[in-house]
């Protein structure tokens, strides 16, 4: 895997991990987005649900050890997701960032919510995910 993540020089991509999990296992892995079943789709929610609730536990109960691995473990399980989908995820999050960076004004201020959420300000552009998908290969559905 000659991926990497974040300028890490012999870490591998999440996505390239799990694509050679879903290979060696047999699991579906499409190269280009595209609509599964009503099951498969069900499926893959109650994975992610599952290792939602796992973080949602130990984020209260500790210990950080645990923590880190079942956020992983949420990762994991939505690379694969999105593998099943033929996603390529990695781009779909660049565009999210891309858009997030955007929350920041011009001045350089930061509109934040009591709790210390960022919320998107007067320059914020919302992400074009269709377009990546697009990009990817995706043609979507017509609406007619």
């Amino acid at each position: 895997m000659g991926v990497t993540v974040g300028g890490m020089s012999g870490t591998p991509s999440p996505a390239g991990l799990v694509r050679e999990f879903h290979h060696v296992f047999g699991l579906d892995a499409r190269s280009t987005p595209t609509e599964v079943s009503a099951d498969v789709g069900a499926h893959r929610w109650e994975l992610l649900a599952e290792e939602a609730a796992e973080v949602a536990e130990v984020s209260v109960t500790g210990p950080l050890d645990q923590l880190a691995r079942e956020l992983a473990d949420v990762v994991y399980v939505a690379y694969g997701t999105a593998l099943v989908h033929g996603i390529d995820l990695d781009t779909v999050i660049a565009e999210i960032h891309r858009s997030n960076m955007t929350k920041v004004g011009p001045d350089g201020q930061v509109a934040r919510r009591d709790d210390g959420k960022i919320l998107k300000g007067d320059h914020f552009e919302a992400p074009d995910v269709a377009a990546v998908l697009r990009r990817q290969g995706w043609t979507p559905p017509d609406p007619g």
